[in-house]
């Protein structure tokens, strides 16, 4: 417990004549805060890096099952994704694809009460982490975002759950996210990222935040006949789109034809395949924006392609309900022009 824990009181204390809180309030959270150590587990890299899989990892989340469960979604909540598209301009299928790969659309949001991992990452975080001091500082801001929040929404900061990073809902958003983008998208006077509708707002809301352009594609493809040196030159920005059709096919990276015409920056996604040769396509800002919610290219495709194959999913079982509520063509009133 960190009621026994000098810092952590003396955090409680600051954070109170900082921010203007109750001060026993915030002292009596912290107090029941507990120490997880497998969160401090869980925090650290593997021991032994694992060769990146692109197709193993786009095989974890487009499968039957998960894209099944991304049409019930679709289906139930359908007005409210076109509205969100239609008032931010990110398409319906990115929002689904997000919440499909975070929490396939609710359920598994997490079972560590969030108080408990962001102290435990706060005050405990595992020095053998890489980038341990820069992390410990992100999670002690994390911590007094989620306790500011609690407590000036009136909420008790001890029931809500998470990851063992202390994400939280439907679209595993940081306290620190959810000061910022999320949004009472069902107009109940709260913001609950556990319910439908506020979590497809706020994940709209947030792809918003960070540069999404309406009408522009995520990303297209490329035909790839660079030297080691031009594809040296090319994965130099890594992710950040940073040349023009014209510059990538210089160094040896051909565009397809829609992208030649495209005249926004690009940049040349690598998604390695194991032993297998990488794949490649070139991502357009919309591709960063994503990247802005998880800073990984696979994390993004696999968000695109998921949310591609739950909205062909969602068109082809929209064309089976309007053919069987056709009216059937009798021989008084035969199909056909009138």
């Amino acid at each position: 417990m960190y009621a026994h824990r000098p810092e952590a009181m003396a955090f409680a204390d600051d954070l109170a004549e900082r921010r203007d809180l109750d001060r026993e309030a915030v002292r009596a959270a912290m107090a029941q805060a507990r120490r997880l150590p497998q969160v401090e587990r869980l925090i650290l890299p593997p021991p032994t890096a694992q060769a990146k899989n692109w197709r193993a990892y786009r095989a974890r989340f487009i499968e039957p099952v998960r894209v099944a469960a991304g049409l019930r979604f679709w289906r139930a909540h359908a007005d409210t994704l076109a509205r969100a598209e239609a008032e931010t301009g990110v398409p319906a299928e990115i929002i689904v694809g997000i919440l499909g790969v975070e929490t396939i659309w609710g359920q598994q949001m997490g079972t560590f009460r969030v108080i408990d991992t962001l102290a435990t990452l706060a005050f405990d975080f595992p020095a053998a982490h890489p980038r341990a001091a820069a992390r410990q500082a992100f999670f002690r801001d994390e911590l007094e975002q989620f306790l500011t929040r609690a407590q000036r929404t009136g909420t008790d900061p001890l029931q809500p759950r998470g990851s063992y990073a202390g994400a939280m809902g439907m679209p595993q958003f940081m306290p620190s996210s959810v000061a910022k983008y999320a949004v009472d998208f069902d107009g109940d006077g709260t913001v609950d990222l556990n319910t439908p509708a506020d979590a497809i707002g706020s994940v709209a809301h947030y792809l918003r935040a960070f540069g999404w352009k309406p009408g522009v594609p995520t990303h297209f493809q490329v035909e790839l006949h660079a030297t080691p040196a031009q594809l040296d030159a090319l994965l130099a920005p890594d992710i950040l789109p940073s040349f023009s059709a014209a510059r990538l096919a210089e160094l040896g990276a051909t565009p397809e034809p829609a992208a030649q015409s495209y005249g926004g920056p690009l940049a040349l996604v690598e998604l390695q395949n194991g032993g297998d040769a990488p794949s490649y396509v070139l991502g357009t800002e919309n591709f960063y924006a994503i990247t802005r919610y998880n800073w990984s290219s696979y994390y993004a495709m696999a968000v695109i392609e998921l949310g591609l194959a739950v909205r062909k999913a969602w068109e082809a079982h929209a064309r089976s309900t309007q053919t069987a509520n056709e009216p059937v063509a009798t021989a008084a009133e035969p199909r056909g022009e009138r």
